[in-house]
């Protein structure tokens, strides 16, 4: 396994090396959790390594011929006038979001949609997309997720959507032997956005963004998270990207999390660099 050398990725990776390996088709048949409750923790390194070796004796790590740590590629879609993000802003009862989600390793992709504001907690819709077009939606694919959005919350799907923002990160995913309950473990979180992309927000290197994903009000993940201090971030990787590439919008909910954990602050411009420049 190569590290990448950053404090998250190797914590990452050597907390990973010391699980039992669990293989995909495993993990997809003990059930798919596309109805759960998601909680999001910012974990510093450290911390991460004390907590996956206490989970170690009832968790598994997922393993592909070898390799567990596997890089992601999303491209959210809104509308020009970001109608999703302010749904999100705005904390809509019927709010939603729209990506793509290219598996890098194996260039599979899925277009997804992701439902909140529901009592269940979540319900994530998804299915094939073509890798090569992983930032269009067809007609078909917009006649897909029309169908969905009216199907479940009886809203019409906006009329022109295209990607205003891609997040790029690498991932572990954990599961429980004992619970239905699951962890993605992300390090390197980058957000880009604009038309080429030169607009960029990192996350900072040294702590693991962990998401517990259960179908209940709470897992062993989440309680020895607790019992070390780590309290869960109310968060969107892609509202905190939106957030910070696009100043002129509405964004106080998310500064505090864009301040403590990702390279920004109120007057920063990131344009064409991997770490804030300052604003002229």
């Amino acid at each position: 396994m190569t590290s990448a050398g950053t404090p998250a990725e190797l914590a990452l990776e050597r907390a990973s090396s010391q699980l039992t390996a669990v293989g995909l088709d495993e993990l997809v048949a003990r059930g798919a959790l596309q109805t759960r409750t998601d909680r999001k923790y910012f974990v510093p390194a450290a911390v991460f390594e004390q907590v996956a070796a206490e989970l170690a004796p009832d968790h598994q790590v997922l393993d592909i011929d070898g390799q567990r740590l596997f890089a992601y590629l999303t491209a959210y879609f809104d509308t020009a006038e970001l109608l999703t993000y302010r749904a999100h802003l705005q904390r809509r009862r019927k709010r939603y979001k729209i990506w793509t989600r290219t598996y890098l390793d194996s260039s599979d992709c899925m277009l997804e949609l992701k439902l909140a504001g529901r009592r269940a907690g979540v319900i994530k819709l998804r299915r094939p997309h073509p890798s090569a077009d992983r930032a269009r939606l067809s007609a078909e694919d917009h006649s897909y997720l029309a169908h969905l959005l009216g199907e479940e919350y009886d809203v019409s799907l906006p009329g022109r959507l295209e990607v205003v923002l891609t997040t790029s990160y690498r991932r572990a995913t954990y599961a429980s032997r004992a619970e239905l309950t699951r962890l993605t473990c992300d390090v390197g979180l980058l957000c880009q956005g604009g038309d080429s992309g030169d607009q960029r927000l990192r996350a900072r290197d040294d702590y693991v963004l962990v998401e517990t994903k259960s179908p209940g009000p709470g897992s062993r993940a989440d309680r020895v998270l607790r019992l070390h201090g780590v309290r869960p971030a109310t968060i969107s990787k892609y509202c905190l990207g939106v957030a910070a590439l696009h100043p002129e919008l509405p964004s106080n909910p998310w500064h505090p999390t864009l301040r403590r954990y990702f390279d920004w602050s109120p007057d920063v411009w990131v344009v064409g660099a991997d770490s804030p420049a300052q604003a002229p």
